[in-house]
Order: structure tokens, then C-alpha cells, then sequence
């Protein structure tokens, strides 16, 4: 089958979009009919024609007039819509279907979005999470000990001996802990 091209002009899409508004059309105004008067006046001849009785709508003494008869009356066929109109018609279809697949475009589109920005969420998450840090360990004791310090270093710092103590011993056994671990 051959292939059909519609198109359509922005007058058309404004009228379409302005429903309440019907096209327009200048009317042609029937021309008077020029009348042409005939004299009732008999013309002479010569002689006299008789004068006709003149018949009245009252029926003869004894009839009377039969009622009005009413008829039905069957309407006309519907004419078949004018090209014009068929056209618009048409159009209005094809601007339907595509309000319907625009609809389903925009709903797909939305969805694709969504699965996007999901995505990359997750790659994001996976490629710059921080590997495991172990904590440094002792950090207690190193804080007793700095404290101390800080608050004895003027008068007497031998009486922190105790807390450096502490923080010795558990050096140690990180350092021991982590060479039993490397050893493995």
C-alpha cells in the first residue's frame, strides 16, 4: 500500500485546541427575486367575458370538512460528513495516539531513571568504600599516658612511671600478637 503523509498547520491545531470556536464561513445572501407585476386588468376586446363564480373554502350546506391529516414524517438519511470534517477527525485520532505514547514514553523514561541513578548508586558504594582499617591498638593506655604528662610535667614526672607502664605492656603484646598473625 502506498504511503500517506498527513500534515498539519498550526492554524488547524489551534482550531482543534479551540473546540468551543466552529470555523467561520461567509454566508452568501440570497438576491430578491424581482417580481414581476401582472395587471388584473381585463383588456378589452370587445366583449364581456362572464365573471366566474368565486368558490369559498366553506364545504355545501350538509358536509363538513374532513380533520387535517397528519402524516409522519421520516427524517432524512444523516448525509455523509463532509470531507473537511472526516479530516479533522482524523487528526484528532492521530494527536490521541500520540498523547497515549508520549504517556508510555514519559513512564518508561521515569523508570529508566530510577534504575540509572539505582545502579549508580551501587557502583559508587562498591568502588570507594574504604578498605578494613584495623584500629591502632593501645590507644587508651597512650591517652592515660599523654595526660600524665600534660598535667604532671612541671612538678613531677616520675609519678606517670605507672601509666607508662601500662602502655609498655600493651605495645608488647600488640607487637606480639601481630607477629603471631604474620608468622601465619
Amino acid at each position: 500500500m502506498g504511503d500517506y503523509k498527513i500534515q498539519i498547520s498550526t492554524k488547524l491545531i489551534e482550531q482543534l485546541a479551540r473546540d468551543d470556536e466552529k470555523v467561520k464561513r461567509k454566508v452568501r445572501k440570497p438576491k430578491p427575486k424581482k417580481v414581476v407585476e401582472q395587471r388584473d386588468e381585463p383588456q378589452d376586446n370587445g366583449r364581456e367575458l362572464p365573471s366566474e363564480p368565486k368558490i369559498s373554502p366553506t364545504p355545501a350546506p350538509g358536509w363538513q370538512l374532513p380533520p387535517p391529516m397528519y402524516l409522519p414524517v421520516t427524517p432524512a438519511p444523516p448525509s455523509p460528513p463532509s470531507p473537511a470534517i472526516q479530516e479533522v477527525e482524523a487528526i484528532r485520532a492521530v494527536v490521541a495516539e500520540s498523547e497515549n505514547v508520549l504517556e508510555k514514553l514519559d513512564k518508561q523514561g521515569a523508570g529508566m531513571q530510577q534504575e540509572l541513578t539505582r545502579r549508580a548508586k551501587e557502583l559508587h558504594d562498591r568502588e570507594f568504600k574504604l578498605p578494613y582499617q584495623n584500629p591502632s591498638p593501645c590507644t587508651d593506655e597512650k591517652a592515660d599516658c599523654w595526660e600524665c604528662y600534660m598535667s604532671n610535667a612541671a612538678q613531677d614526672p616520675l609519678k606517670c612511671a605507672e601509666a607508662v607502664r601500662r602502655f609498655e605492656a600493651c605495645v608488647r603484646m600488640a607487637r606480639h600478637s601481630s607477629g603471631v598473625q604474620a608468622g601465619q
